[in-house]
């Protein structure tokens, strides 16, 4: 079994390459979902979010809002968030990879904003970065209605850099065209993980820079 590692920032357009490859039959390792579940009402990471970010947690049901204004000023309790979520999420994810490797997937992929921040590209055999103009970037979260324009910026400035994952990355996917171009270029990646010589992976957009 091998493994495709797919990331990129917030409102690069991950989630949906991630749909299209899930479409087309591969299984994904969704780490946004699996936090989710996490924090959902009564989910195993509230008890400790509600010691880590008085007020945060209610009747068993977390206050997103709380826990985000408390997490982007305080970096302290950012490191203790993520102290709390990447254990339980690298459980999870390794639970997915032992049920994959029973069932004799021939790609799987991990779908992990913080591919490279937490190591797991390191387990990765090809790295996919989704990438879209920051101006799009910023407007798509802003359409999201989650975050005011100074949260979005205090996330994107968090997270590494673009040109960073770009360089970092085997294969870019670029999102800022149009839907169509997107699915061309998953099109062309589903085609160098079926082939996989390398010239399906130079068509598929390797070290692109």
């Amino acid at each position: 079994m091998r493994v495709l590692g797919l990331t990129g920032g917030i409102g690069m357009g991950k989630s949906t390459t991630a749909a299209l490859l899930k479409r087309a039959g591969i299984r994904v390792f969704d780490a946004d979902a699996t936090v989710a579940a996490l924090q959902a009402p009564h989910g195993a990471a509230l008890p400790a979010i509600g010691r880590l970010v008085s007020g945060s947690v209610h009747d068993g049901v977390l206050d997103r809002a709380v826990l985000r204004q408390a997490a982007l000023s305080d970096p302290v309790v950012m490191r203790g968030l993520e102290g709390i979520i990447h254990p339980l999420v690298r459980r999870a994810r390794q639970r997915f990879l032992a049920r994959a490797r029973r069932d004799g997937c021939r790609w799987i992929v991990l779908d992990v904003p913080l591919l490279f921040e937490t190591g797991t590209d390191r387990i990765c055999d090809r790295v996919v970065v989704v990438s879209a103009p920051a101006a799009i970037q910023r407007q798509r979260v802003l359409r999201r209605g989650r975050m005011t324009p100074a949260q979005i910026d205090a996330v994107i400035a968090r997270q590494m850099p673009d040109a960073v994952r770009r360089r970092r990355a085997d294969v870019i996917i670029e999102t800022g065209l149009s839907r169509h171009e997107t699915v061309r270029q998953v099109r062309r990646l589903l085609y160098a993980l079926r082939e996989g010589s390398p010239a399906a992976w130079a068509a598929a957009g390797g070290k692109r820079a």
